[in-house]
């Protein structure tokens, strides 16, 4: 029964979770209770709760993880300074004119928007807002409407530079370089951010073009669904103004990494002025509005950091009662080798998108699977490109998604909940067929990076 402590503390950790304790302080209380019930029973060492100051003292030291208010507090001003709120103006304009054209511009909108805040609420949250009233206005049927916009908002999940990524890519990068010296390399490979930022470039794009074709043939196949929005003109000028100057941000920070010019906490720190300089520029920007983004991003981030130590105590801990020993003798009696184990990790993740958010995921689960399958020799950007899709697709799933939740709670009581349902199956279709191309072509993921390197 003692081999089998560390399931039973994860059991406990998503039971308390599930009844909606805090976070942070339930991953870290828990570990904490079942380590003293196990020093008491003699059958945890309290040795390892020695190396804990060690271990946050080098989350505290860890410059990538820097990048994560930097990029917050990014996303939080161009969202108050309701640079979304004329991007979708504009886009309307352009493609207003096509049956399907307010849809695809909010898939445009929201691709851009993903790609400047990186969180998976805040866009759907914000899309739900600007755009559905919008739509629903326009005489798109609403389970269409709610589908694309709760789809697009997931777009963050993978869509460089993603809040996401930055952390999968940190905890990733630790994960691959304790695989290799399990197996005995002691000079290890390493990943970095920026080769997450790289790998999920395609994947990311193709989910786009996917999303805006299924937009396109719904609109083709029925009409009525997708109407056309309006005839309004738009000049040069008024697409250059409202386009420009987020798309050259997101080119600067984005394109920083990708060249090698910038590690991403240095285009973080870029992209949070450049965000300030465009907010002051559109004369949007002031002392009320700079206090709430930086009480915001201090909100977020204190939350994500909080998770961090609590994810540390509870991986400590886990690791106390042989959790990692366990997990590897399952993986190797899985059926299917390396792949068999894959598969099953990524059910399991799929699964527990429904009651953990990706940071609770990233930090707690990761770290569990993640040097195992890398030492069974997966690649690390495949694997967490695969993890990013795969979690993405879990907060679509009804009934328990994250993004249904976001968007159910801005959505006005006459779209039925029902309704939101139904549009996003479609679009979990499209993630499936994404994420299986991604299974069979793992150079979807992998090609980007290793031209970047070769």
């Amino acid at each position: 029964m003692a081999a089998y402590v560390p399931l039973f503390l994860f059991a406990a950790v998503c039971l308390l979770l599930m009844l909606g304790y805090p976070v942070a302080f339930t991953l870290a209380g828990t570990a904490l209770a079942f380590a003293v019930g196990g020093i008491l029973m003699g059958s945890f060492d309290p040795d390892f709760l020695g190396a804990l100051p060690g271990r946050l003292f080098g989350t505290i030291n860890n410059v990538t993880l820097v990048a994560v208010p930097l990029f917050i507090l990014m996303g939080v001003i161009l969202e108050k300074s309701r640079v979304a709120e004329e991007l979708l103006g504009s886009m309307a304009k352009i493609f207003g004119g096509l049956r399907g054209g307010l849809g695809v511009s909010v898939v445009v909108v929201g691709m851009l928007l993903a790609a400047s805040t990186g969180i998976v609420g805040a866009t759907v949250v914000t899309m739900g807002l600007l755009s559905l009233p919008s739509m629903l206005s326009s005489g798109y049927k609403p389970s269409l409407a709610a589908g694309t916009i709760c789809a697009t908002g997931t777009l963050g999940q993978i869509i460089p530079p993603s809040i996401a990524l930055v952390l999968l890519g940190d905890v990733l990068s630790n994960a691959y370089q304790q695989a290799q010296l399990s197996l005995n390399i002691f000079n290890p490979k390493t990943v970095s951010v920026g080769d997450l930022f790289m790998g999920a470039l395609l994947p990311g794009l193709l989910l786009v073009f996917l999303y805006i074709g299924y937009l396109l043939m719904t609109a083709t196949l029925t009409p009525g669904s997708a109407p056309v929005a309006s005839n309004q003109r738009i000049s040069i000028s008024e697409v250059a103004k409202s386009l420009l100057p987020p798309l050259l941000l997101i080119v600067v920070v984005l394109g920083s990494i990708l060249v090698g010019a910038a590690t991403p906490t240095e285009a973080a720190g870029v992209g949070a002025i450049g965000a300030l300089l465009l907010a002051l520029f559109k004369g949007k920007m002031s002392f009320v509005l700079l206090s709430e983004a930086v009480i915001d991003t201090m909100k977020v981030t204190g939350m994500v950091f909080m998770i961090l130590i609590g994810a540390a105590i509870f991986s400590l801990v886990f690791r106390g009662f042989g959790g990692e020993a366990l997990i590897h003798g399952f993986f190797t009696d899985i059926p299917g080798g390396v792949m068999g184990a894959t598969f099953v990790v990524m059910l399991a993740i799929f699964l527990l998108g429904f009651i953990l958010d990706f940071i609770e995921i990233t930090f707690v689960v990761v770290p569990i699977v993640g040097p195992i399958l890398l030492a069974m020799g997966l690649d690390p950007v495949w694997l967490g490109i695969m993890i990013a899709l795969n979690l993405q697709t879990s907060f679509l799933t009804p009934p328990f998604g994250f993004a249904l939740f976001y968007l159910r709670g801005v959505a006005p009581s006459s779209l039925p909940t029902s309704a939101i349902y139904r549009g996003v199956i479609p679009y979990i279709i499209i993630q499936l067929l994404v994420l299986a191309a991604l299974w069979f072509w793992p150079a979807l993921a992998t090609w980007l990076p290793a031209t970047a390197k070769g």
